[in-house]
């Protein structure tokens, strides 16, 4: 495991005791098995990049599609019950938590972009649920259990079910 992925958990986690002890987190295991699965699934091997994203799920409790693109420095804090979205497109350093789904509304064509685009800096919270074909901007906080289904602009927090902007930076 690198320095530089210890040094990332250790900044969203302070309960992290030891370096090795990092190897036990199913975020680090789910974005190493996505990172294989994605590149297989950019080269066309499907099926391949799928029984790799099956096994992830099995092992993590973390399901992304191969087809998602995620950037770095990407947590998933505990994980489990975390669904991300095949044309999900996820930026650098955001902070997702256990529950949280980045999905689709059924509403959108097969090709297009269905799931959302979450920006840079971004924190998730838990068993939050981010629908359809939106963006959410830099910077961006969408607060526990959250129903996102409109555009977040860059550095609001939205909460709630339906979510509403609570402050914008």
């Amino acid at each position: 495991m690198t320095k530089k992925i210890v040094k990332m958990i250790r900044k969203y986690d302070a309960s992290l005791r030891s370096d090795r002890e990092a190897w036990l987190y199913p975020g680090i295991w789910a974005m190493f098995f996505h990172r294989a699965a994605h590149r297989l699934y950019n080269r066309k091997y499907y099926f391949t990049a799928r029984l790799i994203a099956q096994f992830s799920r099995f092992m993590t409790g973390i399901e992304i599609h191969p087809g998602a693109s995620i950037g770095k420095g990407v947590f998933i804090d505990h994980g489990m019950g975390v669904v991300i979205g095949e044309t999900c497109v996820i930026g650098n350093n955001v902070l997702i938590y256990h529950g949280v789904t980045l999905g689709a509304t059924g509403k959108e064509r097969r090709k297009q972009q269905r799931h959302p685009i979450v920006g840079n800096n971004v924190v998730i919270g838990a068993g939050a649920t981010v629908l359809g074909p939106i963006v959410i901007g830099n910077y961006a906080k969408i607060g526990a259990g959250a129903l996102v289904v409109k555009d977040v602009p860059e550095g609001a927090t939205k909460i709630s079910r339906p979510a509403k902007i609570l402050e914008r930076k």
